[in-house]
């Protein structure tokens, strides 16, 4: 039985197209991906993101336990600061991607994947054994909302009343709304400007309605999915894994070598130096018609090279583009391979996966 998210109900009330994700039953649509997906580049859109895990750490060692099990470096950081990155098996591997939040100097929340909340709080556990750390599973507690597009800002400021000037990307800040303190950080998933906030499901409920009163339009993860592969941010399960490093992923600028020791860092030095991976994500686009989907072989020389993790027809560009895993060996931009569409093969060439500039407030 797929769980529920605390607004599922008002997806249903709006008519959503439904679907299982992550051990969850979310909406894909309301109206169509084209149109949420352009609402999103164009003006603004929510989504419910209350499927995603928030685990809190605290303690002592609370800082050191973070550095150890997160790829990127947040020593000394200050309170108010978001970090992306990995944790990591030892091998390199990836368990999750997740985002870092500096809550105070012994307090951090860490906000990972719906569909790894298990696996990564155990994953957690395990090793913060070794640290004088707390950790609390806060996955039921808090529901998210999504706020994001160009107009983000203004719709932010008039729903919770609020000055949002002062968030600069990647960063967040606590407020006191309707008697509970919440969290609004400027971060999203599109590649546009945005806000996620974090509220008690009830705070949550409130500022979903208030936001579907004023005409915002509610955005399912059909154009979640399409928003983010075009300016090349991965999706777990697809572009990172446990058998995925995010060397491999091309996401090493998030791997920070010259810290002290993090799980996994040994493996990923060694990859980034020695070259010692076998395959790379890359970007492909075609010359011909044809939508690469998951999944679908990738070719070059005659031989297959590798597989697509996801492919679309951009909506933003109109382009027929796709993220692929390959052999590093055919990893180079410009490189010539074709992509095997319904068993027949449609040239493209390896590109940056990038494929449309994003738009944050800096």
């Amino acid at each position: 039985m797929d769980k529920i998210t605390c607004l599922h109900d008002k997806h249903v009330a709006l008519g959503a197209n439904m679907v299982p994700f992550g051990g969850f039953d979310m909406p894909l649509y309301y109206d169509s991906i084209v149109a949420e997906h352009e609402a999103v580049r164009q003006k603004v859109g929510v989504f419910d993101v209350s499927h995603m895990g928030e685990v809190k750490v605290t303690g002592p060692e609370a800082e050191k336990f973070v550095q150890y099990i997160f790829t990127n470096d947040i020593k000394d950081a200050e309170i108010g600061k978001i970090f992306y990155g990995m944790m990591l098996h030892e091998n390199g591997g990836t368990v999750d991607d997740l985002l870092v939040y500096k809550m105070g100097q012994q307090n951090f929340l860490l906000v990972i994947n719906a569909a790894n909340i298990d696996k990564d709080y155990a994953h957690i556990v395990k090793y913060a054994k070794d640290f004088d750390v707390q950790t609390e599973n806060l996955s039921d507690i808090y529901g998210q909302v999504a706020i994001q597009g160009p107009e983000s800002e203004t719709i932010v400021e008039n729903i919770l009343g609020i000055k949002c000037n002062d968030l600069t990307f990647y960063t967040f800040k606590t407020i006191l709304f309707e008697n509970e303190y919440i969290i609004i950080s400027r971060t999203g998933y599109t590649g546009e400007d945005g806000f996620e906030i974090y509220a008690s499901h009830s705070i949550i409920n409130f500022i979903w309605d208030k936001l579907i009163e004023a005409r915002i339009q509610p955005c399912g993860l059909g154009c979640r999915d399409t928003l983010r592969f075009e300016v090349g941010l991965p999706l777990y399960g697809d572009e990172l894994s446990d058998e995925i490093s995010p060397i491999m992923s091309g996401l090493s600028m998030f791997v920070k070598l010259e810290k002290d020791n993090f799980l996994g860092k040994e493996a990923c030095a060694d990859q980034k130096e020695n070259k010692t991976y076998k395959q790379r994500v890359v970007g492909i686009e075609l010359q011909e018609k044809g939508i690469p989907r998951n999944g679908y072989l990738v070719q070059a020389d005659g031989k297959d090279i590798g597989y697509v993790t996801t492919g679309y027809k951009s909506i933003s560009t109109g382009k027929f583009i796709c993220m692929a895993l390959i052999d590093k060996n055919y990893a180079k931009l410009d490189t010539p391979v074709e992509v095997l569409i319904h068993n027949k093969p449609r040239k493209g060439i390896v590109v940056k996966k990038r494929f449309y500039q994003k738009s944050y407030k800096k």
